[in-house]
């Protein structure tokens, strides 16, 4: 029986795949491509991730040496590589129930006053316009470097399109109007 990767396992299984890496390698292109934006990962969590997935025999050191763990070149092993290939194609052909907090904060809206409720709506409001910019900053920092590959143009494209759906869903509830709109969010 296999065991079903997490979000965080594939996203270091896959960079591995792309080539062979150290823990503070993954760290830099976790860094640079800007994947923290769609998935947690902490740096603490490279090391851990890696030895869980060597573990399981994912991942493996060939000639492992003596040297600082940080310094461990993990290659991916063929099962890694088909665990992988599964985990991918059931992520994008399976729809599945993603918890989000705030269905929670709404679920127990009575706790809070119209006020209150409006006032957060706000709040949230301008922190999606936030995300949206740092989405939009960190693709455009990645194409004035190289073309995106098709991944990670896919991934900037649906995180985007996401977080501008929870933006209308937002404005709508706090009855923003046009021109509050357009001073609570940059064009494309």
């Amino acid at each position: 029986m296999t065991m079903e990767l997490t979000p965080a396992e594939l996203t270091v299984l896959g960079l591995v795949i792309e080539r062979p890496r150290h823990g503070y390698d993954l760290e830099q292109v976790i860094e640079q491509r800007g994947i923290r934006q769609w998935t947690d990962i902490g740096f603490s969590s490279i090391y851990y991730l890696l030895a869980k997935l060597e573990k399981r025999g994912l991942l493996h050191v060939p000639d492992a040496p003596a040297a600082a763990r940080s310094r461990r070149v993990f290659h991916a092993t063929s099962e890694g590589v088909a665990s992988a290939t599964r985990a991918t194609a059931a992520l994008i052909r399976e729809p599945r129930l993603v918890a989000h907090p705030l269905t929670t904060g709404v679920a127990h809206l009575p706790l809070l006053s119209e006020r209150e409720y409006a006032r957060a709506l706000r709040e949230r409001l301008k922190g999606i316009d936030g995300r949206i910019a740092g989405v939009r900053a960190a693709r455009e920092a990645q194409e004035s470097r190289a073309p995106l590959p098709r991944p990670a143009s896919e991934v900037f494209s649906f995180s985007l399109s996401l977080l501008e759906a929870e933006r209308q869903w937002l404005a709508e509830r706090v009855q923003v109007t046009d021109d509050e709109q357009d001073g609570l969010q940059e064009d494309p």
